[in-house]
């Protein structure tokens, strides 16, 4: 039986693993790095099935690690695609108010915005319709810094820039568990095993099991919410220049049905949020008994169901209903023609839920004896993914044992 020795084993090859990955390389030069990716390819989760949208930190709490690296990684994630010729581009976005009762939540976001450091605008609905020519709004809010990058592109450049080095990315090989032996960790793959001085979990929707597997209680249950999307074709595409958010739920982390020109240039409608009932969800018809059960067994599935059943019951109805999907993205822009309106594609988003029914609402990371776990990195977490990489590489670099030079 052959083993492959490691300073550092990353689970997860999505743009978190990858940018964590590629910091310590940058943080500690010389060390050995194997990252362990189940999926034939890299970023085949979260980080291929969003918006692709770079969020400028809006959104929050001030003083969060969410408003710190978001409003930090955006620029640092432009920088990147500079000098990495890989698309992006700084459109900028508009939150509109549809009715006189969301205007207190904008003028809150725009004091969170504030907060963080964010330049944002408050517009009258004359000023918004110069930006959005068919948006309805009563009051909105301009963020000029929101932009739209290739996270994809991102996260091969990134595993280009690990491999170039003498690191090893393995993809097609599952983490099954691991074990502290003579001082280093064991890990059964479904390949060879791997030996390793210091384990890293970054495994996004399983990132609560990998901790678990190595003897560490993350605290929270990933709890899969599918998020689900509508191509707006036709002539109706030609009523969207860029990106038109509603005002989210303050509730929730969730930023409700919005309007998305990609840089591909096609349109869409989405996300709702329903819960999956897989991890990797993205239609009605995945379902895995498995993580059914560990959703539904968590105690905190049922308190938050409890808590936003109603909420949760709005989502699913859209869910089901082409209608009430469409009307969502027609309060933003009325004169969308329901019959412009195309199924699309889907994410999932790993929301960390703890015991009590509460959804995570920062960046959650959890360490465990020679080992570090991140367990909630949902959005804006592209966004904020090489920042992400240098805080995970900077603790890395203060728990890893003796490491040889």
């Amino acid at each position: 039986m052959a083993d492959f020795p490691t300073d550092v084993l990353v689970v997860g090859g999505g743009i978190i693993g990858l940018a964590a990955a590629d910091a310590l390389q940058l943080r500690l030069p010389g060390i050995s790095i194997t990252v362990l990716e189940k999926e034939p390819e890299v970023a085949a989760h979260q980080t291929g099935h969003n918006s692709g949208v770079l969020h400028a930190g809006i959104y929050y709490s001030p003083g969060t690690r969410k408003a710190d690296l978001a409003v930090r990684g955006i620029e640092s994630m432009v920088d990147f695609c500079v000098d990495n010729e890989i698309a992006h581009d700084r459109c900028g976005k508009l939150v509109v108010a549809t009715t006189a009762d969301e205007i207190p939540l904008l003028d809150s976001l725009a004091a969170r915005a504030m907060a963080n450091g964010v330049p944002a605008s408050r517009l009258a609905p004359e000023a918004a319709c110069e930006l959005e020519t068919n948006v309805a709004c009563v009051a909105a809010l301009h963020v000029p810094s929101t932009g739209r990058a290739d996270f994809v592109g991102v996260a091969n450049e990134l595993a280009r820039r690990v491999t170039s080095r003498g690191g090893s990315i393995r993809t097609g090989v599952k983490y099954r568990r691991a074990a502290l032996v003579g001082g280093n960790w064991l890990v059964d793959t479904s390949d060879e095993p791997v030996k390793a001085r210091y384990l890293l979990g970054c495994a996004g929707l399983h990132s609560d099991r990998v901790a678990r597997r190595s003897g560490t209680d993350p605290a929270a249950r990933i709890v899969p919410f599918r998020g689900e999307y509508l191509d707006v074709t036709g002539p109706s595409a030609d009523l969207v220049r860029g990106l038109i958010y509603p005002v989210a739920d303050p509730r929730l982390p969730f930023l409700g049905v919005h309007l998305t020109r990609g840089l591909d240039g096609h349109v869409h409608a989405g996300p709702n949020a329903v819960l999956a009932a897989s991890r990797e969800g993205y239609r009605w018809r995945n379902v895995s008994p498995r993580d059914l059960a560990s959703t539904l067994a968590w105690p905190g599935t049922l308190r938050l169901a409890r808590r936003y059943g109603r909420v949760g019951l709005a989502e699913l109805a859209r869910s089901l209903s082409r209608r009430k999907f469409v009307a969502s993205a027609q309060a933003l822009v009325p004169e969308l023609d329901p019959d412009d309106f195309q199924p699309a594609g889907a994410g999932v988003r790993a929301q960390a839920v703890d015991v009590h029914g509460n959804m995570v609402d920062d960046f959650h990371l959890v360490a465990g004896d020679r080992s570090l776990h991140v367990i909630n990195a949902p959005s804006p977490a592209a966004t904020a993914a090489l920042e992400i990489g240098k805080l995970v590489a900077d603790q890395v670099a203060v728990d890893l044992p003796h490491r040889a030079s």
